[in-house]
């Protein structure tokens, strides 16, 4: 089991306090990895407090359930490895963050079945008890076609901020992704 608080500076001490009560319940066999960033955490086994990004993608890319603040980036890498977050979001009246994007985010995506947002104590419970009974619920199928559609709307992305710089400036476009040379980096 991973969990990841992200990196932000603010401890996230909710999440932590909760995985602490709910830890002594748990069956030796759970192993887990907590990522705790500027949360104290030294009494929680397998705490970190930052994994490096390699680090972090083998751990989500092995883990069987992934908890997880509610950080965008966060959430969209756990499912580019065919997870379904259990997200708790950082709540500004909380003091863990400075505004409440991540309990938008993360009600957005739950409303919509891509993340399981757990924002009380019980909920939080009953989602882990749920993950370790039948982790299957929290896997998604991957989806091979979802990097080249990435690279596709990336290269649109470019395409269209080309045209925008062209018009406004009157200038000869620079961004052309499909001419550089992978070895010299050289435009063709």
């Amino acid at each position: 089991m991973l969990v990841v608080v992200g990196t932000d500076k603010h401890p996230f001490d909710r999440l932590v306090d909760w995985l602490r009560g709910w830890r002594r319940t748990l069956p030796d066999r759970v192993v887990l990895t907590v990522q705790h960033g500027h949360t104290g955490a030294a009494d929680v086994p397998g705490a970190v407090a930052f994994l490096g990004h390699d680090e972090l993608q083998a751990a989500i890319s092995t883990a069987d359930l992934v908890i997880c603040h509610g950080g965008p980036a966060t959430i969209l890498e756990v499912r580019r490895y065919g997870r379904v977050p259990i997200v708790v979001p950082r709540d500004p009246s909380h003091g863990e963050h400075v505004d409440d994007h991540q309990l938008r985010f993360a009600r957005r995506l739950g409303a919509a079945g891509l993340v399981v947002v757990c924002e009380t104590r019980a909920e939080f419970v009953a989602e882990l008890t749920a993950g370790l009974a039948e982790p299957s619920r929290f896997v998604v199928r991957a989806d091979p076609d979802s990097a080249r559609e990435r690279e596709a709307a990336v290269a649109r992305v470019g395409e269209i901020v080309e045209g925008l710089v062209v018009a406004a400036n009157g200038r000869r476009g620079w961004w052309r992704p499909w001419s550089r040379s992978p070895r010299s980096g050289a435009r063709g």
